[in-house]
């Protein structure tokens, strides 16, 4: 794997993908029962953004500041955005950061460590051996969380049904491979044959290499449980961005989230625009029956 992700940590994508999943989770939570949060590609938890100033030898655009840079002194955020910058300020805090501007960001499996009840557990898995390395040690002492030198598509069969009978799977892995989305669509659904009522958000990127849309319309037609897809666009299609948006499937989603999400959804599209022609989108690929 060449990606590394702490030179896009707190980009728009970042934002658009937690925020959105931070509701998600207090979804599942209006029931007492406790569930398992996979972190499928989970990489290294924590980011120091300082350092997403240099590449491995030049400087570089920093992509935080169109990301969480925009939310950082916003007042009166909407529902869970508000939520959602609140625990990463707080992280920033924890970790020695300054109140000005963000210098520490949480990845996924962090932002669900700060959200999760007792009741809760995380399953964080990285195959990459100098990220899991940077992941072991950042959740040695945390209880009600384990990480795994695992291949995360290999993770939801070995992992699903978990013991505590409910899931909620976060698969978001860095597009390198050429068969990257048939590996996630053969995974979902084999993860939905072990776990039918288990809720799953893939997050993908919208770019031309990407092709979103047959990836969505092969989950369309595979007779697939209620999904919700909400896709945010930086830019219009006639972009040069060589990423334009990106977007979350949502599989099995928490009962009325789709009143939840809408206004993060219209926040947020105009919020993150960087060129004419963006915005966020919210809609059923598979409508609830």
């Amino acid at each position: 794997m060449n990606y590394r992700h702490q030179y896009h940590a707190g980009n728009f994508a970042d934002v658009w993908k937690h925020a959105l999943l931070l509701p998600i989770i207090r979804g599942l939570q209006r029931k007492e029962k406790g569930f398992l949060f996979l972190d499928t590609h989970a990489g290294r938890g924590k980011y120091d953004l300082r350092q997403s100033l240099r590449g491995d030898s030049l400087e570089r655009k920093p992509e935080f500041p169109d990301g969480i840079g925009r939310l950082w002194r916003e007042e009166n955020l909407p529902g869970a955005i508000g939520e959602y910058v609140w625990l990463v300020k707080d992280f920033n805090a924890r970790f020695g950061g300054g109140s000005d501007a963000a210098e520490f960001y949480p990845g996924s499996p962090w932002l669900a460590q700060m959200s999760l009840r007792e009741q809760d557990r995380l399953a964080a898995c990285e195959l990459h051996e100098e990220e899991f390395a940077a992941l072991k040690y950042e959740f040695e002492y945390e209880k009600r969380a384990s990480v795994h030198p695992l291949d995360g598509y290999k993770a939801i069969r070995a992992m699903l049904p978990p013991m505590e009978k409910r899931a909620l799977v976060l698969i978001d892995p860095p597009y390198e491979a050429q068969n990257e989305f048939a590996q996630l669509t053969d995974a979902v659904l084999e993860g939905l044959r072990r776990m039918p009522a288990a809720t799953f958000v893939v997050w993908y990127p919208l770019t031309e290499r990407a092709r979103s849309d047959a990836f969505l319309a092969t989950f369309a037609e595979a007779g697939m449980p209620p999904s919700l897809v909400a896709e945010v666009a930086i830019a219009g299609d006639g972009s040069s961005l060589k990423m334009r948006g990106c977007g979350l499937l949502v599989v099995n989603p928490p009962w009325k989230i789709q009143a939840d999400l809408q206004p993060l959804v219209e926040y947020l599209g105009e919020k993150l625009q960087q060129q004419p022609g963006g915005g966020g989108r919210l809609r059923w690929l598979v409508p609830e029956r």
